[in-house]
């Protein structure tokens, strides 16, 4: 009698933000489904996301951004050089059939690590401007998936490896997009949902209960607010809404963002791949105000792409002012359907099956004989086998 064959084993590599580890969950969530057991090579702010990744193989190094001056630049060397090391012990012992990177430094050390051992290797981009990690290895690995149909910043790499997957988001999320948008009508209550990052753009704290509290009060009674907060600035921002009688909640983090876009009338956020990604699967109008100080202006791009394509409205930073803003709700609150017809776009570029078609771009890739009898473990950051976990 034949031996049934063991599925491979896929190993993720991601780490620091939310940004990089949602995908990867979303990707997880999916292999998972197909019965492909999965290990995470992270850094210990990834490994803060640990729980949402569930059972699975958690392997924690080193790593840092070499940003700052030359000091701080040659320590982050030494940092992923030992966080290489590491990776190599690891995949190693795990001996996976594949590796799935989704950017970030946290992910080159183990990227690196699986060029070295010959490993089949796939990128991830989120973002629409391929970011500096992934730039580097492009080159390297065995194909490149882009959530955008037109991906820049590939430099010399071949545009043959790459295939549009779109952005995986969480299966939560992504049940979001049979939820029917319906504009607000002209007596109706206005909910706005606002978000920033994992940490709430302090820019948001400044300027919308500022924009909120210039509009005409019979504006105000219908306007119903939630919105992420740093936790430093929440008693002072409840006290600019307590002044105006705007119904608002404030939550440092917003943890069901699945009933937060299936009830929001208007988002206003930053425009990181993962946000960009949500509200398109959920077909939600935005205002997007891009994270300006990145190199590669990777948020400015992605804010774009909805912009140009009349699903979200897009302010820049330097002019992102309460008078802006409130003139801007105040057009859109006046026109609903401005907003109808922004979420009808948004749904139209949303993916929900971007986890689906990122897992059968890996098991395509995949070696046929790739099952796997390494032990599944957990691998401290000196490469030591402590346990299986169950998270």
């Amino acid at each position: 009698m034949k031996t049934p064959q063991k599925a491979p084993y896929v190993m993720l590599c991601a780490g620091g933000t939310g940004g990089h580890m949602f995908p990867a969950q979303a990707l997880a969530q999916e292999l998972r489904r197909r019965g492909v057991p999965i290990g995470l090579i992270t850094d210990r702010r990834g490994a803060a996301y640990a729980n949402v990744f569930g059972t699975a193989d958690i392997s924690v190094i080193a790593a840092r951004n070499p940003s700052g001056g030359l000091f701080a630049k040659l320590c982050a060397a030494f940092v992923l050089a030992w966080g290489a090391l590491q990776s190599l012990v690891i995949l190693w012992r795990n001996r996976p059939a594949f590796i799935v990177g989704f950017g970030g430094y946290p992910a080159l050390p183990g990227l690196l690590a699986a060029t070295v051992l010959h490993i089949p290797a796939v990128l991830h981009e989120q973002n629409a401007v391929l970011g500096r990690v992934n730039r580097l290895l492009a080159k390297r690995v065995h194909a490149i998936a882009a959530s955008v149909d037109e991906l820049s910043g590939l430099g010399g790499a071949d545009r043959a490896k790459i295939t549009v997957t779109g952005n995986p988001v969480r299966a939560e999320i992504a049940t979001c997009h049979s939820i029917a948008y319906s504009a607000p009508a002209e007596n109706d209550m206005i909910n706005i949902v606002v978000f920033g990052g994992s940490q709430g753009a302090q820019i948001f704290s400044d300027t919308v209960p500022a924009a909120l509290a210039s509009l005409p009060p019979a504006v105000q009674k219908r306007v119903r607010i939630l919105q992420q907060c740093r936790a430093e600035t929440l008693d002072s921002v409840r006290a600019q809404y307590a002044r105006t009688g705007i119904v608002a909640r404030l939550q440092t983090f917003i943890r069901d963002m699945p009933a937060a876009l299936a009830e929001a009338d208007l988002v206003i956020a930053r425009s990181g791949a993962t946000t960009v990604s949500e509200l398109t699967v959920a077909g939600r109008p935005s205002i997007l105000v891009p994270y300006p100080y990145h190199a590669d202006q990777q948020q400015l791009a992605n804010a774009s792409q909805l912009a140009q394509a009349g699903a979200a409205w897009l302010m820049e930073e330097v002019d992102f002012t309460p008078g802006a803003l409130a003139k801007l709700l105040q057009k859109l609150f006046r026109h609903p359907q401005q907003l109808e017809s922004a979420a009808v776009a948004a749904h139209a570029m949303g993916r929900p099956d971007a986890a689906e078609a990122l897992a059968d771009m890996v098991m395509r890739r995949v070696p046929a004989n790739a099952g796997s009898d390494a032990a599944r473990s957990v691998v401290d950051p000196s490469g030591n086998v402590v346990k299986r976990v169950s998270v």
